[in-house]
């Protein structure tokens, strides 16, 4: 079948099922934008390109698809690179498409050229850039292989402009390999009995879930383990509704930021089982003296995450749910049930009076308050996602995350702009549930002109701006560790976030109270366009507790 090199990608992507691209056109990327027109294939125009890469990823890792966002060249292409960083750091599935210069251009520092290849190499897992019409429906096809494949990733297309516009005959592959790729990780049965014998004799089991038991839609595997073994299960923040956080035995987030439970008991533990975590700076605080007592039991998809970071005793290489698969069914043939220890007992201790003391907090608007009554407003599948910053640390302490893929967040890259879009890219994928954004007034300037995609592409959302007028968690640092010298955290008065919201078309409320606040949110919930709620807090506010940078995580202060 003869067809033009654009022709060719964007049949390529209809064959892998693509039904929506966030993208914004440029010179060397027309040719793909002029197809696109007579497809079935939805755009959706951004006003920057991190928002695409952004919203692409938001789209992925609520709907379990590969996202796909497109830029032109050069300063296109560019752009789209924080948001394909981010993706590589939380392992979330996007192909990048992006427009490059003709072929005979290339290396001539050609208009609105760049390396993209170059560029993209170390934040994706693999880029492409085909130079002949023929081999574009192969590169798509391996692109979305590779990215929803193993430890999913981004991966980037590179396409010159002249490559879309030439012609040639083509074939669709229906499958294809990649030489050296493995995706079958199944789990090692002897290391699975070993795994299972170390559990059932241990005193203090305790697990840490990562973003890997969603990714492999283990969820239900990981309940059953701990509840076999009655061991607290702590979550990375990538892991964070891996487990009910109404169930007893979860103790919430561990780290910098996390729960005073997880922190202390993963000290006291005396075996760790770790499952689809990377051992992370701000998850394990003070490397060396990260759970000092316990043996460590680390399964994860990823061979280049063993003992990485954090040196462990048994390793199983495996995809998360077929691990846990295997492990139940080993616990269960040998363990007989627990019904209560003196480990599960400190548990509940601790959970109650820590409950307690949250409860008891004096004023009236703050962010804890706030958030557990956005819990108690919305709807168990509805999603979430967060900016970057004190907003999303308040948020993954005191927002319980009911079901997996309902929190979205910048986890690993840590990326301020990164939550409005992607819950953009998350209503599109899931457009019957609310999706809420909870914001800082510094993030969300960052990506406040996706406004006008929610507004003119009819994907409403809520956005909750935590308001202290401040970048607020440097203000915290320097608050806390630089003896309240502030320098340069102090955003002013703008903009009014109510009428930039109703500038753009949206709704934009201001609130006083808790009652208001729950007033806003539940109408905002049956509006048909986006509503930014403006909600003042004290500047002062801590995120607490927390551990220091460098400390260990018993050091937790707060």
């Amino acid at each position: 079948m003869r067809m033009s090199g654009a022709k060719a990608l964007v049949e390529s992507l209809e064959k892998e099922r693509v039904e929506v691209i966030f993208g914004l056109p440029g010179g060397a990327i027309m040719p793909v934008y002029d197809v696109l027109l007579d497809s079935k294939v939805r755009h959706i125009l951004v006003r920057h390109e991190q928002s695409a890469a952004h919203m692409a990823d938001g789209y992925a890792r609520a709907s379990r698809k590969t996202g796909v966002c497109m830029a032109t060249s050069g300063p296109g292409a560019t752009n789209l690179i924080t948001g394909i960083a981010t993706a590589h750091l939380d392992s979330s599935p996007i192909v990048a498409i992006t427009g490059q210069v003709s072929t005979s251009q290339i290396g001539l520092d050609a208009f609105q050229e760049a390396d993209m290849i170059g560029i993209a190499s170390p934040v994706t897992k693999y880029s492409f850039q085909p130079r002949r019409v023929e081999d574009i429906p192969v590169t798509v096809k391996k692109a979305f292989h590779i990215a929803s494949t193993g430890r999913p990733g981004p991966v980037l297309i590179d396409l010159p402009k002249d490559i879309q516009m030439d012609s040639a005959e083509v074939e669709f592959p229906m499958k294809v390999e990649v030489r050296g790729y493995r995706t079958d990780y199944k789990p090692d049965p002897e290391k699975i009995g070993l795994a299972a014998e170390i559990l059932a004799n241990s005193e203090r089991p305790l697990i840490l879930a990562g973003g890997g038991v969603i990714l492999s839609d283990a969820s239900e595997e990981l309940q059953k383990v701990a509840e076999t073994i009655l061991a607290p299960v702590a979550t990375s923040l990538m892991g964070k509704g891996s487990i009910p956080e109404d169930h007893p035995l979860s103790i919430g987030i561990i780290g910098m930021h996390g729960s005073k439970e997880a922190n202390r008991l993963i000290y006291e533990a005396d075996t760790l089982l770790a499952v689809g975590c990377r051992f992370s700076d701000r998850t394990t605080g003070k490397l060396d003296e990260f759970c000092p007592a316990s043996k460590v039991i680390h399964i994860d998809i990823d061979p280049a995450e063993i003992g990485k970071n954090r040196c462990v005793d048994l390793a199983i290489i495996s995809d998360a749910k077929m691990a846990l698969e295997a492990l139940y069914r080993a616990l269960t043939k040998t363990l007989t049930e627990k019904k209560d220890t003196a480990w599960s007992r400190k548990l509940k201790e601790m959970k109650e009076t820590n409950n307690v003391k949250t409860e008891n907090s004096g004023r009236d608007l703050t962010p804890p308050k706030i958030l557990k009554e956005l819990r108690r407003v919305l709807p168990p599948e509805a999603i979430v996602t967060t900016e970057v910053g004190q907003n999303q640390m308040w948020a993954s302490l005191y927002f319980k995350v009911l079901k997996p893929r309902t929190f979205i967040t910048s986890g690993g890259f840590g990326c301020m702009g990164y939550g409005f879009p992607a819950s953009i890219g998350a209503k599109t994928a899931i457009p019957n549930v609310p999706v809420v954004d909870v914001a800082g007034d510094g993030s969300f300037m960052m990506t406040e002109n996706s406004l006008a995609t929610s507004v003119t592409e009819n994907i409403p959302v809520t956005v909750i701006i935590l308001n202290n007028r401040m970048l607020g968690m440097v203000a915290q640092w320097q608050r806390l560790f630089y003896n309240r010298r502030y320098s340069a955290v102090s955003l002013g008065d703008v903009p009014d976030f109510q009428k930039l919201a109703e500038a753009y078309g949206a709704e934009g409320l201001r609130i006083g109270s808790v009652e208001e606040f729950s007033r806003a949110v539940k109408e905002s919930l049956k509006s048909e366009v986006t509503t930014v709620i403006d909600v003042p807090i004290d500047p002062e506010e801590n995120v607490l507790p927390m551990v220091p940078a460098g400390y260990s995580l018993k050091d937790v202060i707060g």
